[in-house]
């Protein structure tokens, strides 16, 4: 008889919330390479600093994101290196099921 631990389904679901928001995706995508500060998002990313400045706390907050001060800056860094390979397959996830999520009706924005 298969078992399913429904508080770990509801770990996952809590965890994939964090990566359902395009612009905490697009913040996780440009730290992909390394650290980077909160004007380094907001350039990459062109979502605006207010905005990076919430969704930051929310990956902080969430554990998917780390910080460090150093002099007048804050770099931001993914805690995991298994956080930006959940991005990388994701991305060759989509190369497979690409034509499906783009036509799925449940889930738009």
């Amino acid at each position: 008889m298969l078992v399913i631990n429904k508080k770990s389904i509801e770990l996952q679901a809590k965890l994939f919330r964090g990566f359902s928001d395009p612009s905490r995706l697009s913040i996780m995508d440009s730290m992909r390479d390394g650290a980077v500060t909160v004007n380094e998002i907001v350039e990459a990313t062109g979502v605006t600093q207010p905005n990076v400045s919430n969704h930051l706390s929310c990956l902080k907050d969430c554990g998917l994101v780390v910080s460090e001060q150093q002099g007048r800056y804050v770099y931001y860094e993914l805690s995991d290196k298994r956080v930006g390979q959940l991005l990388t397959l994701a991305d060759q996830l989509l190369g497979d099921v690409a034509k499906g999520v783009y036509e799925c009706k449940n889930y738009n924005y």
